[in-house]
């Protein structure tokens, strides 16, 4: 099995403003890194035009809710990424360009090798999760044993109300 995450979030501003600016600019080089991370395995796309990560893929039809759907081979591998790399200087900043949600906006689950899951899917993990706790169908960080790096590094409550940019959309 693989591990599947979501992260979604809603921008401060539009994604061409320029409170936004940095992180736009910073999509391509954070996604490339994690593309070439060991351990990675896939990504959901969006437009491919530069400097818009998965922008594109509207939650809801707001333009400024965004998300990131990844595939990873291992708890392990997606936490080298997300606390070990340029990535966790994004996370420590992103308040600067994300309202505050007052419900969970990330959620893990399993997937079979080779499954690429869909934002749909994620949407209603995501959903389960709020509605239900952690469980083996959907889960956070605190569910996995063997996650040391969030331990580490982690914000405690106030990861689940705000957008982390442990998937930089």
């Amino acid at each position: 099995m693989q591990l599947a995450e979501l992260n979604i979030g809603r921008l401060i501003a539009p994604t061409h403003d320029p409170r936004v600016a940095e992180f736009m600019a910073a999509l391509d080089r954070v996604n490339g890194l994690g593309r070439r991370m060991p351990g990675f395995v896939w990504m959901m796309e969006g437009s491919g035009e530069p400097g818009t990560g998965n922008t594109d893929a509207k939650i809801g039809g707001d333009p400024q809710c965004v998300s990131n759907l990844s595939v990873w081979e291992s708890v392990e591998t997606l936490e080298a990424f997300v606390w070990a790399t340029v990535h966790r200087q994004f996370y420590a900043r992103r308040q600067e360009w994300f309202e505050v949600l007052g419900a969970m906006h990330f959620v893990m689950w399993w997937v079979p090798d080779g499954l690429r899951p869909t934002l749909d899917e994620g949407l209603a993990r995501l959903d389960h999760l709020r509605a239900h706790g952690d469980s083996d169908h959907a889960f956070g960080w605190a569910h996995l044993p063997q996650a040391r790096l969030y331990r580490a590094h982690a914000c405690g409550a106030a990861q689940g109300a705000r957008l982390s940019a442990d998937a930089i959309p």
